[in-house]
């Protein structure tokens, strides 16, 4: 289940952001989460399952119809079991009329989920 970022999931949201290769450094990954605590196009959320947070999309909202994925990172010993299928799919029915889109770090992950 998809569920949005609050302040409090900072540690977490840090952790499973850390994955991606362009938040390697702690000084840029501070920026990406000061950019999505900041700036109300920039939404980022936390895919739950059962009590456990395994991973993290998070999105530009480019204009009224196109979300554009920024991030997307699953926990290491959660992947290959459809988790990031699924928080794309949560993301589609969140954002029925808009498309989809990926950047350059998430667009071969999105090409992968064939929706």
């Amino acid at each position: 289940m998809l569920i949005r970022y609050r302040k409090n999931y900072e540690k977490i949201a840090m952790g499973l952001l850390s994955f991606m290769p362009t938040e390697k450094d702690l000084k840029k990954l501070q920026q990406t989460i000061k950019q999505y605590e900041t700036n109300d196009d920039w939404q980022l959320f936390l895919w739950k399952d059962g009590d456990d947070i395994i991973g993290i999309i998070g999105v530009l909202l480019r204009d009224e119809d196109t979300v554009e994925i920024q991030h997307i990172s699953v926990n290491p010993s959660h992947r290959h079991q459809g988790v990031g299928k699924q928080m794309v799919k949560a993301l589609k029915e969140m954002y029925p009329n808009h498309q989809l889109q990926a950047n350059e770090f998430t667009a071969a992950f999105l090409d992968k989920c064939e929706l």
